[in-house]
């Protein structure tokens, strides 16, 4: 097991270098000038060359790129080209809308997912089985801003419960009203995300019914939902366990759309508009910071996965 988690280590650093290298290479490509943003149209030529003698744009891009992984080692994540504020404080800032509502939006998707799925498979071949899959294909296939408008439209308009957009100055100050803020842009995101690990829960329901374990246990004489519960549902739960990774991956990359929707200050907001200001060393680390989220959460699901399935460790083994 050592072996096995200081091998997948390895590899996350490895892919999250590359990473790094991707995100500083492709933001290179985009068109604009950041020294032309913060100089505006009316800056003269020689401000120009000033400006990007302040930001290091004049230095070769390879030191350019040393000097902001660099920094990573080191704690420092850059300052910002248009406000000239650290990013690690403008990110910790933000992170505390981002990650509270990717916490709820797991737990709406998981309520959503899981107890459908396995009442979908139970129920196979019945008319409220085929209802559920309908409704979860249908969740699936409509874009998130449509499934965010919708909840707008019946939280907000309809029922008039929750806010529709925003949230508080003070923050978590209030965590009543921030709670209630994020409901809905959850509900939108879980809902979408959960419609597309129903389809996985469902299928490894049927398989788990169809195990030769869970039939020897309805021979024994245990029905069909108590082996089912008993027998198949852990191995379900594992199954569940292994893409959990991607479907956390798949939160984090919908908020940033929902929190457009919903004007939440969160990281998705911030760094849309950040790419469209040109603030590149601010765009760059985020995204770097959210890729080592994302690489890190699905090594940890694979240590977890590993640790909790015996049939993995009797075949490293």
């Amino acid at each position: 097991m050592t072996r096995f988690v200081l091998t997948r280590l390895g590899l996350l650093v490895i892919a999250w270098i590359a990473a790094s290298l991707l995100v500083f290479a492709t933001l290179r490509l985009l068109p604009g000038d950041v020294a032309q943003v913060i100089g505006g149209v009316q800056a003269s030529p020689a401000r120009l060359a000033e400006l990007r003698e302040q930001l290091g744009l004049d230095r070769p891009v390879a030191v350019q790129y040393l000097d902001w992984i660099g920094g990573f080692f080191t704690g420092d994540l850059g300052t910002s080209a248009l406000t000239g504020t650290p990013v690690a404080a403008e990110l910790a800032q933000k992170a505390q809308v981002t990650i509270p509502l990717t916490l709820m939006s797991l737990l709406v998707l998981l309520a959503v997912a899981v107890p459908t799925g396995v009442f979908a498979a139970y129920r196979s071949g019945r008319a409220s089985s085929r209802a559920i899959s309908a409704g979860a294909l249908l969740t699936a296939a409509v874009p998130t801003v449509a499934v965010g408008l919708l909840a707008i439209l019946v939280g907000a308009g309809w029922l008039g419960w929750l806010p529709a957009q925003g949230f508080p100055r003070d923050g978590w100050q209030d965590p009543l009203r921030a709670l209630r803020a994020l409901v809905l842009p959850a509900l939108t995101i879980g809902l979408v995300e959960g419609a597309v690990l129903f389809r996985f829960v469902r299928s490894a329901t049927l398989t788990a019914l169809d195990a030769d374990h869970v039939r020897t246990a309805r021979a024994q004489g245990l029905t069909r939902p108590r082996a089912l519960l008993e027998h198949g549902l852990p191995g379900v739960g594992l199954s569940i366990v292994s893409v959990l990774g991607l479907q956390i991956a798949a939160l984090i990359v919908g908020a940033v759309v929902v929190e457009q929707l919903f004007s939440l200050p969160g990281l998705g907001r911030m760094l849309v508009g950040d790419v469209g200001n040109r603030d590149l060393p601010k765009v760059q680390s985020t995204l770097l910071v959210l890729t080592g989220v994302i690489l890190l959460i699905g090594a940890l699901v694979d240590v977890i996965h590993r640790a909790i399935d015996p049939r993995l460790r009797s075949a490293a083994s």
